[in-house]
């Protein structure tokens, strides 16, 4: 569906109102009252059969007594008539609707079937937008557009709020008035049956007016859609959300370790870490966030400075911050002296700059002036207290002075009542974030922080891991589907290393046994001592039914223990299917380590990856990470720093730590064994036994969803987000022979694509990028090198010669939002031009292009760049000149 339609919605020039009653206090005469009482300039047709009037207004029998026809319909009629309005505003060729009417989905089976009519209406008509049903509307202050039941018009500014909730948005609108805090657009999206977030934040990050977002969420239903949106936005925008409904009780049903400790919660939390969306827990921390995003200025770091007259709040605002992970700013040497210069002797010397209880206006401004200025701060917090030679309101003005030229933010928390409520609205003109206490700026801070680090962690280069595999995978999955029994969803240890093993993970490789003579045999051929465990698939966590026992050293010992182990689980688990014993050599590695490593499948986000403190007592750590797949060795790597053991792995008083690069790489085997394997519900390697270089996977188990076994599965379907597609990879020949490799960029090309815009020539750089691009940097590197394969693909041509790697062009296929149209540029090192790369590389990105589905391809070049010219015209674009400048503008239509 196209964002482009959302036009219709958000900026339309006719408006019918339909089911608005004589009742000026309904929904429907509130609505109207909004519209025309807001300032809005275009047409508004109220439609109602029966009334001759409303609000004064004429009324409309239906939407054939309108002239021209409306682009935007807003539905307040009640539930059981919508599906009819929204059939006739098809006919009339109405394309944008908003259905503010409830009595859908949340009403129950009667109601979900009213939605699915709506659906089947809108099939009939393409290009329809809905939003809705069961919203409050929307608000765009810019054109004075209210098309809510909301009783207010905010002030316009940079915010585009999203919510499910339409009673919290009445309650965000009232604070914004006072806090003078301006939106772009307001939405209420409710049961989001047609456009859902996703699609909202792609319009919005097409629109100049919205420079951030905040989300009220409660539920996401494509998960690709979400993350692939927030990405693209987050990467130049902030998007700041809070989640609804964090703890369902969706875990008590987990049949593995892996499904007990991947909450649906801890899944959101890493999904929003891994698309760059800052996240509050708190409702309240969504205002205190709002309002420092509304000032349009985002820290660069964690290092705050700390102005106070008062030090008891100044001590509780550095207890915040260092419990939420930022730093007290040092500050240098220069600033202490300008301090000592301007402030009475008595004052801190350090930071918090504690100016004393009755230090007057000017001194707030001067302290505050001076720390602002400090190179070893990011941020300045002022926190002024009412004393009796307080004057709040003077000093609210010398902060505001100082806020017009300040490079960093500043924050304010006036603390206190009646005495300080005009200085804070002072501070709220000037367009300074304003606190009612140091907790909550801080909190709303290091939130900011918090995405400004995200963003940079995300982006940092990673290495590059070469990944060998000792089986061809194609062939490794046709031998996996033999595996899966016939009768049940659980692949025994054995089956479940196989598959480990062929993604190059050590296993302890166990025998089955189905009596004692048979046990002892496999012990006697394995060597002592061994490992006997339980081999049923209905037992998940063997030790809880005694169905592992350690160390056994000698025949008897292992006859005894077999017998043990089998009573012991028939009593525990009676109705279970015990197939006998598994055998394993038992591993003793010094100053081990045990992981757990898995996989669950998410109803919203599909396969996510969970890597931690393992053993039985995995659930009683609780600590592990998250992460989505695929993974690279960054991610990978990040993922192990967040544990809590963390320094332990590393080595920690005398203890060794383990190997990290061979962790890393058995995580990133892991993510393609999972992205290969849609059919897995979840895996676990439990314990993963790791000490220095040496590890191996003593226990797996995995259970299969079984649905997938009926049919073919779309590749990737599974992933939230989509993996490197090597698929795309394939050797090719220049003109006169020379062997190059075409492929997909990927994040470890940064090195070389910074090395290939080195060889260029400024005419190269500038034929590229319309203007002398300024390209050697590591931010700038991550933008081209750093690709959502979903809408962006870089085709890289590779070069080898005597074991060297260089890149020789790139050419870039960049997709709008609605997957329709993409954009080609392309760029050759001056070296290799003129040799047909150039060529290979347009046609190859054609055909991608076309297999992808788009139906257009856009580019642009300049009238002297005479190859590129002729090399579109050989392959029949269409050239259109610019009559007011040197552009040249292609397009060429698809098939």
């Amino acid at each position: 569906m196209s964002i482009h339609n959302l036009e219709s919605i958000f900026n339309p020039e006719r408006i019918a109102l339909i089911g608005v009653t004589a009742n000026p206090n309904s929904v429907g005469g509130v609505v109207l009252r909004n519209l025309v009482g807001s300032g809005y300039r275009g047409a508004v047709y109220p439609i109602n059969p029966t009334a001759e009037a409303v609000l004064g207004m004429p009324c409309y029998h239906d939407l054939g007594a309108i002239a021209k026809i409306p682009d935007l319909a807003v539905i307040c009629s009640p539930a059981e008539q919508v599906p009819d309005v929204v059939a006739d505003c098809g006919q009339a060729g109405v394309r944008g609707i908003i259905i503010l009417s409830a009595g859908f989905r949340e009403a129950g089976p009667e109601g979900i079937e009213r939605e699915d009519r709506i659906k089947r209406e809108m099939r009939k008509h393409p290009g329809m937008r809905i939003l809705g049903p069961n919203c409050l509307g929307i608000i765009s202050p810019h054109i004075r557009f209210n098309a809510s039941f909301a009783g207010s018009m905010p002030k316009a500014g940079t915010i585009a709020f999203v919510s499910q909730s339409g009673a919290l948005c009445t309650s965000i609108l009232d604070w914004a008035l006072e806090e003078n805090i301006g939106f772009s657009h307001f939405v209420s999206i409710g049961n989001s049956l047609d456009v859902d977030c996703a699609d909202l934040i792609d319009y919005f990050g097409e629109d100049e007016k919205t420079k951030s977002i905040l989300l009220y969420i409660e539920s996401i239903k494509n998960a690709r859609k979400f993350i692939s949106a927030t990405r693209a936005f987050a990467r130049g925008k902030p998007i700041v959300a809070y989640k609804a409904g964090r703890f369902p009780a969706s875990a008590e049903a987990a049949a593995s370790h892996t499904g007990a400790l991947a909450g649906q919660d801890k899944v959101y939390d890493a999904a929003f870490q891994r698309a760059g969306v800052a996240r509050v827990f708190d409702i309240g921390e969504i205002f205190d966030c709002a309002d420092l995003i509304g000032r349009q200025k985002i820290p660069k770091g964690p290092r705050l400075g700390i102005v106070t007259n008062a030090g008891g709040p100044g001590v509780m605002a550095t207890d915040a911050l260092i419990a939420e992970g930022g730093v007290l700013s040092q500050l240098t040497d220069a600033s202490i002296l300008a301090l000592n210069d301007c402030l009475p002797p008595m004052w801190s010397h350090r930071n918090p700059v504690d100016i004393l209880g009755d230090a007057k206006s000017r001194l707030v401004g001067k302290a505050t002036e001076i720390v602002s200025k400090d190179r070893n701060t990011d941020a300045v917090l002022v926190i002024l207290t009412p004393q009796a030679m307080t004057n709040p309101t003077a000093s609210a003005k010398a902060i505001s002075e100082i806020a017009q030229t300040a490079t960093k933010p500043i924050l304010a928390a006036w603390l206190g009542g009646r005495s300080m409520r005009e200085g804070i609205q002072i501070l709220n003109q000037a367009g300074i974030a304003t606190f009612q206490t140091p907790e909550q700026a801080v909190r709303a801070f290091m939130t900011l922080v918090a995405y400004a680090q995200n963003l940079e962690i995300l982006y940092e280069t990673p290495r590059e891991i070469p990944l060998t595999f000792s089986l061809d995978r194609t062939k490794l999955r046709e031998q996996f589907l033999t595996l899966i029994p016939p009768d049940h969803s659980v692949l025994n240890e054995i089956e479940s290393k196989i598959l480990l093993q062929g993604y190059g993970i050590p296993v302890v490789m166990p025998s089955a046994a189905g009596s004692v003579e048979e046990a002892v045999e496999h012990a006697e051929r394995i060597g002592y001592p061994v490992v006997l465990k339980i081999l049923s698939p209905d037992i998940t966590h063997k030790t809880d039914v005694q169905g592992v026992c350690l160390n056994l050293a000698t025949a008897a010992q292992v006859r005894t223990a077999f017998k043990d182990i089998v009573a012991a689980a028939s009593q525990h688990c009676s109705g279970a299917a015990i197939s006998g014993v598994t055998v394993q050599k038992m591993v003793r590695l010094p100053s081990s380590f045990e992981f757990i490593l898995g996989l669950k499948k998410d109803p919203v986000f599909g396969s996510v990856i969970l890597a931690g403190m393992g053993g039985t007592a995995a659930e009683i750590f609780d600590d592990h990470a998250l992460g989505f797949p695929p993974l690279n060795e960054r991610l990978a790597r990040l993922m192990l720093e967040s544990l809590k053991s963390w320094p332990i792995l590393k080595g920690y008083r005398g203890r060794p730590g383990i190997d990290l690069d061979r962790m890393v790489e058995i995580l990133v085997r892991f993510s393609y064994l999972v992205a290969d394997y849609p059919e897995i519900q979840e895996l676990d390697i439990n314990p993963l036994i790791v000490a220095g270089s040496d590890l191996f996977a003593l226990d797996a188990r995995i259970i299969i969803d079984r649905e997938l076994l009926t049919g073919p599965v779309k590749p990737y379907s599974h992933l939230a987000l989509r993996p490197y597609p090597e698929e795309l990879i394939r050797q090719a020949y220049l003109k006169d022979g020379t062997k190059i490799l075409l492929r997909p960029i990927k994040p470890e090309d940064e090195p070389l694509w910074l090395e290939l815009l080195g060889s260029c020539s400024r005419e190269s750089i500038y034929a590229r990028f319309r203007y002398f691009f300024h390209w050697d940097s590591h931010e700038v590197a991550t933008r081209y090198c750093y690709n959502d394969y979903d809408r962006e693909i870089a085709i890289v041509a590779e070069y080898h010669e005597h074991d060297r790697r260089s890149l020789l062009g790139v050419g870039r296929l960049v997709a709008d939002p609605d997957l329709e149209k993409a954009e080609y540029a392309v760029l050759i090192t001056d070296k290799w031009q003129e040799r047909g790369l150039g060529t290979l590389l347009t046609d190859y990105c054609e055909e991608i292009a076309r297999n992808r589905g788009f139906t257009r391809i856009v580019a642009q070049t300049t009238t002297d760049n005479v190859r590129m010219i002729e090399l579109f015209r050989r392959r029949g674009y269409k050239l259109t000149p610019d009559r007011n400048s040197s552009l040249v503008e292609v397009d060429k239509k698809l098939d």
